[in-house]
């Protein structure tokens, strides 16, 4: 019996109808469970992954506080100003890991009255458990190091040797509970990674399959149903693979209301799921430079050995922050620096340097192979500090809208230190934590350098290294031969004035008179170093290296150097 063709168009087309309504319905249920599972990751595990790991960097902190603290008691005069300081920052490292321990328990309150997400709610129970016994072992543990230290002040040996053991039992407590918890966490997020994997797949294959059925059904009754079915599967194929080439800002419009349409809906949510992971890895790159991360995932830079390299180390600091942080609260001091250190960080970043570390109120950053050229790593770390130099006028301007009022301002600068040289680079740290760092002579001599801003009175000190390498571009002045803390051999010091196609006439004669009178300083004649370092201070009468000179040669006179001086001066505190 031969059928009419409408009927036989109908009748495949009511098929069809049928099979995309199952394979859509599919699809819905593939993409709904791969929501799910992102949601969960998103919205619970990996937050909660984070407080942890910064619980664990908090407690770490609070221990490397309290090695300090043991360190400064036994020493013949314990310095009570950098015990206390050492003690306050026990404290607070402590008052923010029990904050974020109970931010991480509300976290697991909202997850247990959650119903629209399908969560690991036995592994969540558990950590419920485990986040308080971490919590009363890190209390225990901040309870015995206040009883220590009573011991130690009281001087009672046999009943300090009790707490200081007692002490170490349960600084390894909790460790314990640490890596418990880590690893629970850690399993967790792997499986249900594993798991939207998983669902991800059967999607994606799903999606081949309606567009494999819909393209060869579309050629042959392309006079029927072209326009409603193969443009809609050509903008799904065409988003297919603009996420697969990476762009997750696609999106399909839907135009109809069929099946199609709920298809490309589902396909939105789905695209809108992947750039919500995205946004968290781009959230992860706040802490670890992305460039690091990439270039370890691409195997540019080695994972469990050292290299050699010639690189820029730089280091500045906040003149007297610790006076000033004592007038701040927690949350303002947090909001200051938070803003210094994103203005500071910008430029850093700007002028390809990598951000190593925030210790305190200071930076330590880098620049050098492979993310710098080798012959641009130190006019770069130079360009950086001046740049940095500059925001600081922002950073002022910035300070009456965070303290309310344009009365009674701090007084905000700082001092930075540049070095350049051979140093040890690599991915330094434990088996589970490790930071890609350099060490070295280089890296104690910037740290230093910023320090010897203090009594020169400068505001950036470079090594004669690094103004050997930064070029003619960069305008610098010599400022005294120096034997820093820490290093035998002795290093010139040069101040960092500015671009040398903005040096005005009045810096040059101030830059030529004062390195004229170093060089008579060295040669102890002493009336002509006088003079010279007096003309300087005529030329910019606020220079306070040319003071300190003058003070020194004053000093020599009363009381010469010995014989055979080499003109190096030995600074003697850090």
């Amino acid at each position: 019996m031969k059928l009419p063709i409408s009927l036989k168009i109908f009748s495949i087309t009511t098929a069809l109808l049928a099979l995309m309504v199952v394979v859509t319905w599919l699809s819905v249920l593939n993409f709904r469970q791969l929501n799910n599972q992102v949601r969960a990751l998103s919205d619970y595990y990996l937050p909660l992954q984070q407080q942890v790991a910064s619980v664990e960097i908090l407690i770490r902190d609070q221990m490397v506080h309290m090695e300090r603290v043991m360190a400064g008691m036994e020493v013949a005069r314990p310095d009570p100003e950098f015990l206390a300081k050492e003690s306050n920052a026990f404290d607070m490292r402590g008052i923010n890991a029990d904050q974020i321990i109970d931010s991480s328990l509300r976290m697991l309150g909202e997850a247990e009255a959650e119903k629209g997400i399908a969560l690991d709610r036995v592994t969540l129970a558990i950590l419920g458990r485990e986040l308080p016994l971490i919590q009363t072992t890190r209390q225990h543990f901040h309870a015995t190091f206040r009883q220590f230290q009573i011991e130690a002040q009281e001087g009672t040996p046999r009943s300090e040797k009790i707490v200081r053991d007692e002490l170490l039992r349960e600084k390894d407590a909790i460790d314990v509970e640490i890596q418990k918890t880590t690893d629970i966490l850690n399993k967790l997020t792997q499986d249900t990674a594993s798991q939207a994997k998983a669902e991800e797949a059967r999607a994606t294959t799903l999606n081949w399959i309606v567009t494999g059925i819909a393209t060869a059904l579309g050629l042959i009754f392309a006079a029927f149903v072209t326009r409603s079915l193969v443009d809609p599967v050509k903008r799904l194929l065409g988003g297919t693979r603009a996420v697969e080439a990476g762009d997750l800002d696609v999106e399909i419009l839907v135009r109809t209301h069929d099946e199609l349409a709920t298809l490309a809906t589902s396909f939105n949510h789905m695209v809108g799921g992947l750039r919500e992971k995205e946004r968290i890895r781009a959230t992860f790159g706040q802490y670890v430079d992305p460039r690091i991360v990439k270039s370890l995932l691409e195997n540019r830079i080695p994972t469990d050995r050292g290299e050699r390299q010639v690189m820029t180390v730089f280091f500045s600091d906040l003149q007297d922050f610790t006076r000033l942080c004592e007038g701040l609260t927690p949350d303002a001091a947090v909001r200051f620096l938070n803003h210094y250190f994103s203005l500071m960080s910008e430029v850093i970043r700007g002028q390809q340097g990598i951000v190593d570390k925030y210790i305190g109120d200071s930076v330590m950053a880098f620049w050098g192979p492979p993310f710098t050229d080798p012959a641009d790593h130190a006019r770069l770390g130079c360009i950086a500090a001046l740049e940095q130099l500059a925001r600081m006028e922002a950073f002022r301007a910035w300070l009456p809208e965070m303290f309310g009022t344009r009365q009674g301002l701090p007084e905000v600068n700082v001092r930075m230190g540049i070095a350049s040289g051979e140093v040890t680079v690599g991915n330094i740290g434990s088996e589970t934590s490790r930071g890609y760092t350099v060490i070295g002579d280089i890296v104690n001599l910037a740290s230093r350098l910023e320090q010897a801003n203090k009594f020169y009175g400068t505001r950036i000190l470079v090594s004669e290294g690094t103004r050997n390498l930064a070029g003619e571009t960069l305008a610098f002045r010599e400022i005294d031969s120096l034997r820093v803390a820490g290093k035998l051999e002795p290093v010139r010091v040069y101040e960092l004035l500015g671009y040398s196609a903005e040096l005005g006439e009045s810096d040059r004669q101030r830059v030529q008179a004062y390195e004229a009178g170093l060089a008579r300083y060295r040669a102890q004649d002493w009336d002509s170093a006088e003079a010279a370092f007096r003309e300087c201070l005529m030329n910019a009468p606020g220079d306070r290296p040319s003071q300190v000179m003058l003070e020194r040669v004053a000093a020599f006179r009363l009381a010469p150097p010995e014989a055979g001086w080499d003109g190096v001066w030995v600074a003697l505190s850090k």
